[in-house]
């Protein structure tokens, strides 16, 4: 194989062990290229400056479809919030491998460390996402190989396991050290942030599972706003003109505007019925100084008015998503 170019595709979230596992592989002239994975729980932004860091070609490759599938059932189950972290991991290499093979990389490779991460990256773990995803004869996880069973690439020569590494535990001395030494003047956090291990929005994403609407644009939605499940349907309320912008611009649901006094905007996801409607403007109207009724317009199509008196307090919280 003298002479001939290795290349490795690998995936990076953006934090800083996804960049040294580049660059270790990179220091034995191996050509790597890049992917970060997007969905409506984690943006690929962070990837992409890392790859202008490092200097390699990126890609984004959206997966919105494969993580909103693994959230109704995943066969290796959730972490403590509704992230199916091993499952998604093994997705996303088998994923990665088949862009790989079909563009003829000769490998695959993450920047996973082993015991960095209590459920997803302990050995069981590590070695049930490689056998669940079918790549174990092309993945490669270049920080922590040397205390890892030799892998094809290694024993056929592709890549030297001297020049790999044997990192090990959650501490991060070593993986700083590399980035001082590599010249990065700023340092990445660890990883690339998931919405689904943020407990309050993981208890909004399973009320929306659970009433059937559980979609990636609904998913995405509910980032925004105060949340209130109605019937079949959720309601969400803007808590300021930014808020009301974004769900605005989003363009989901059915959104309603109060006419006449300022007010948040609303909007309905699910179930289209004028009971539905009347409650969520009561709710808008709410968080309004209103002292009489109050009329909302639908302003996503349609033109139809709800005429109701604000809610309590007290009664709104009984309709109102909480941790």
């Amino acid at each position: 194989m003298a002479g001939e170019i290795v290349r490795a595709l690998g995936a990076i979230s953006g934090g800083l062990d996804g960049m040294l596992a580049c660059r270790v592989l990179m220091d034995q002239g191996i050509r790597v290229e890049a992917i970060t994975f997007n969905s409506p729980f984690f943006d690929a932004e962070a990837g992409k400056q890392a790859a202008v860091v490092l200097g390699i070609p990126w890609r984004e490759v959206d997966f919105t479809v494969d993580i909103v599938n693994l959230l109704f059932d995943p066969p290796s189950g959730f972490g403590k919030n509704m992230n199916p972290c091993i499952d998604c991991h093994a997705a996303m290499f088998g994923k990665l491998k088949d862009i790989a093979v079909a563009e003829g990389f000769d490998f695959i490779f993450t920047g996973e460390v082993v015991g960095q991460r209590p459920m997803s990256q302990n050995r069981g773990s590590l070695n049930r996402v490689r056998n669940i995803s079918s790549t174990n004869d092309i993945l490669l996880r270049p920080l922590s190989a040397k205390i890892l069973d030799p892998t094809p690439m290694e024993q056929e020569g592709l890549v030297d396991r001297e020049k790999l590494l044997d990192l090990n535990g959650r501490g991060r001395s070593r993986q700083l050290e590399m980035a001082k030494d590599y010249g990065f003047s700023s340092v990445p956090s660890p990883g690339g942030g998931c919405l689904l291990t943020d407990p309050g929005y993981a208890n909004r994403l399973r009320v929306l599972r659970d009433i059937g609407l559980l979609n990636g644009e609904n998913a995405r939605m509910i980032r925004t706003g105060r949340m209130f499940v109605l019937d079949g349907a959720v309601g969400l309320v803007g808590r300021s003109s930014d808020e009301n912008d974004r769900m605005l611009e989003a363009g989901t649901g059915i959104q309603l505007d109060i006419q006449g006094i300022p007010g948040p905007l609303g909007v309905l996801i699910g179930k289209n019925t004028a009971e539905n409607l009347t409650l969520l403007t009561a709710i808008m109207a709410s968080y309004t100084k209103a002292t009489g009724p109050v009329t909302a317009v639908v302003i996503s199509g349609g033109n139809q008015t709800f005429t109701t008196e604000r809610i309590s307090s007290e009664d709104r919280s009984r309709y109102m998503v909480t941790l």
